[in-house]
């Protein structure tokens, strides 16, 4: 297979990337054959998994307007994915233009193409890390240069928690990157459930295993453990469609087939 001009060398072709998975989803075109191969697969078990992800970035759009509404001028998006259209600096700097974000991913596609989308834009940056390491991603050149970590910040781990497997290792790296922000920062969580879907949710989730990130989704009660010990903002943990619409137009009969709850949380 020809490498594409966006692939760097140490990416494996063969093997399906979640990041690029989910850009096929979304409707972009950074990616291969074999992650439009396994998402129609996956679509096959599931057919709603692209009005998900859908879903899922309209819920991060209106929870980056609310947290802007706040006073919230500092973002660290963790597992921020391939850029589309709509992203946090877009959404953050056209209601106040002096916000900065720090986009942080592991996935070397998704890097690559975040300073390219970001060149020229001085307050946003991008870092390669993974965000069960919090001291590295926060001792960073990035977010050293663009955030300052005695302000709010608000901590942004859109469909990214759901990627790691173990439970208290999900909690712990909220925890403790909660524990290093100063109080009024936030964490804006979005996170895959089965609950609404049973066995085509655990059929996608064996799909899953084939790529560079199985699937561990979790039920209300364990989202709401991710934000224990911070302020859920109201309505609390929900499916998406119910977190602050923006009008009735957005929720239809059938919020849970978002398969996913979303959550923003303060700390006190």
């Amino acid at each position: 297979m020809d490498r594409p001009s966006w692939a760097p060398g140490e990416v494996d072709l063969d093997r399906p990337s979640a990041a690029r998975v989910y850009d096929y989803y979304l409707g972009g075109y950074h990616n291969l054959a074999v992650d439009r191969a396994f998402a129609e697969q996956a679509m096959k078990a599931m057919p709603e998994l692209p009005l998900i992800m859908r879903t899922n970035r309209a819920f991060l759009r209106r929870s980056v307007r609310h947290l802007v509404g706040t006073g919230i001028r500092q973002f660290l998006d963790l597992g921020s994915g391939i850029p589309t259209v709509g992203n946090v600096h877009e959404i953050a700097q056209a209601a106040a233009p002096e916000s900065t974000v720090v986009y942080v991913d592991k996935d070397p596609v998704a890097v690559a193409h975040s300073q390219v989308i970001l060149e020229g834009n001085p307050r946003a940056g991008v870092l390669q890390a993974d965000l069960r390491e919090p001291h590295v991603v926060l001792d960073s050149a990035p977010v050293r240069e663009l955030l300052d970590l005695d302000q709010p910040v608000a901590v942004l781990m859109f469909a990214v928690l759901h990627f790691v497997r173990d439970d208290e290792e999900a909690a712990a790296s909220v925890r403790r990157l909660m524990g290093a922000l100063p109080t009024g920062s936030y964490v804006v969580i979005s996170h895959g459930t089965h609950e609404p879907v049973g066995e085509r949710g655990r059929e996608v989730e064996r799909l899953y295993t084939r790529t560079d990130n199985p699937l561990a989704p979790r039920n209300q009660a364990q989202v709401a453990k991710l934000v224990s010990g911070l302020e859920p903002v109201e309505p609390g943990v929900v499916f998406l469609p119910l977190w602050r619409p923006d009008g009735p137009d957005e929720v239809d009969d059938h919020p849970e087939r978002s398969c996913t709850y979303g959550v923003v949380a303060r700390k006190p």
